[in-house]
């Protein structure tokens, strides 16, 4: 094994972190630490950095609960973050660093939480597979709904039917530079009404998230006589579109608003060629595991389904 040393990322790394992620072949702005860092009250951070004698090859996004590691549970996906110059031989001789860092910390089980497949256009499979040679299983699997956009969209013919209709209607499409209002008067009244929950993000925490990261960070809302009536807070990639949020309020769901804004997002972000438009997962804790009509909804707005995996390692 060549001469890689593992390291736990401090306050002095900052620049050195951003630099790498900003270069590196499988890093989103979510890695960023300006990111990261939003809930740093919540989580006590264990993310490692690699190096090769005396450069940095690697980062893993992670924090540590007790004597057990993951690969970040703050974050909607993460795993090993790594040089594009990196082969697979490279990329399993960091793993049994990492691995080896754990054990030799005490530690009793690493939580990791791969990226899903379309995020990573030039390939991101190495980690999975080494994982299980080394030991990990699977622990849990997600349905992530996703549509490709250099592919014909397949929209159903009910959502285009209405679509049609309520193109009819007054209503305006915003994108709008604040987010107070979809926040306070379409977030979160309907997550509290429908499912007592509140957003993950505060919206003090998004604003700064989104002053941080203009470029990533979006907010796209549709009014109905001069009142919102439903929006969709993006976070946006090189090459994938994510639906992060997205409410409308009973005037807006009458209307179909949130039919309205996701077919005109799918058109708008295929003619500037994004690759990916990611609606998120439909888990649910039930019988079945997700959540039917959510599934169904997205299928009909032309998703397909992408898994994304978890992955458990045992170490006592």
């Amino acid at each position: 094994m060549k001469n890689y040393s593992v390291k736990p990322y401090r306050e002095s790394d900052y620049a050195n972190w951003n630099a790498f992620i900003g270069q590196a072949k499988n890093a989103t702005f979510l890695f960023h630490r300006d990111f990261m860092e939003y809930h740093r009250d919540r989580f006590e951070d264990f993310s490692l950095m690699v190096f090769e004698d005396e450069k940095l090859i690697a980062v893993l996004p992670a924090n540590r609960v007790g004597d057990i590691v993951y690969s970040h549970q703050g974050l909607t996906y993460g795993g090993l973050v790594y040089s594009p110059k990196l082969n697979g031989e490279k990329v399993e001789e960091i793993l049994d660093s990492i691995l080896s860092f754990f054990k030799e910390n005490e530690l009793q089980s690493f939580f990791y939480k791969s990226i899903p497949m379309f995020y990573t256009s030039k390939g991101n499979a190495e980690m999975d597979f080494f994982m299980l040679k080394k030991g990990a299983f699977l622990d849990k699997k997600e349905m992530n709904l996703g549509i490709n956009l250099s592919m014909p969209l397949t929209i159903s013919k009910s959502k285009l039917k209405h679509f049609r209709k309520i193109q009819e209607l007054d209503l305006e499409l915003v994108q709008e530079q604040q987010l107070e209002s979809f926040w306070g008067l379409v977030l979160e009244p309907r997550l509290l009404e429908k499912y007592n929950a509140t957003p993950v993000h505060t919206l003090q925490e998004i604003t700064k998230l989104k002053e941080k990261f203009p470029n990533n960070i979006k907010q796209f809302s549709v009014y109905f006589e001069d009142v919102i009536i439903a929006g969709i807070t993006l976070f946006e990639t090189e090459t994938v579109v994510k639906s992060q949020y997205g409410a409308t309020t009973k005037k807006g769901e009458e209307l179909r608003a949130l039919d309205f804004l996701f077919i005109n997002l799918i058109e708008k972000y295929k003619s500037e060629g994004k690759l990916f438009f990611d609606m998120g997962i439909v888990n649910e804790d039930n019988e079945k595991g997700y959540h039917a009509g959510l599934l169904k909804q997205k299928e009909e707005l032309g998703c397909s389904v992408y898994s994304q995996d978890f992955y458990k390692m045992n170490f006592i």
